[in-house]
């Protein structure tokens, strides 16, 4: 990236949105000039989990940040709380579940970036 690209992004708290996975995204650097990388603040209110999910060609990383909860991958639960590092193939079926008693927040770093395009819902709409 030459200098001229180089910046500083400032995440806006009013940009989180509700995405249909089940959880609060904060978007804080996800652009189509540097595809190698996103960055996501995702907030889980407490008793919530999300859809069980997979992204389709992108690793994504679970950085908890506060809270506890669990996380499933391919099936398998695993606690996690503050300070946890949680490492999804892509492809590997997953979920999480806050099981405290607050929002359960963590960024989620993908690589490649994410884009709704990768991300496949496992679970039955009907």
């Amino acid at each position: 990236m030459s200098p001229e690209h180089a910046r500083v992004l400032a995440s806006d708290e009013a940009q989180e949105y509700y995405f249909k996975e089940g959880c609060f995204i904060l978007e804080m650097s996800n652009d189509a000039a540097d595809p190698a990388l996103s960055i996501a603040r995702a907030r889980v209110a407490p008793g919530a989990s999300t859809r069980r999910h997979r992204l389709a060609g992108v690793t994504e990383r679970y950085v908890i940040q506060s809270g506890e909860g669990q996380v499933e991958l391919d099936g398998v639960a695993t606690p996690v709380a503050s300070g946890s590092v949680v490492r999804i193939p892509a492809g590997v079926s997953q979920r999480i579940t806050n099981t405290g008693e607050q929002d359960l927040i963590f960024l989620a770093l993908c690589t490649p970036r994410f884009t709704p395009a990768c991300y496949e819902d496992l679970e039955s709409t009907d």
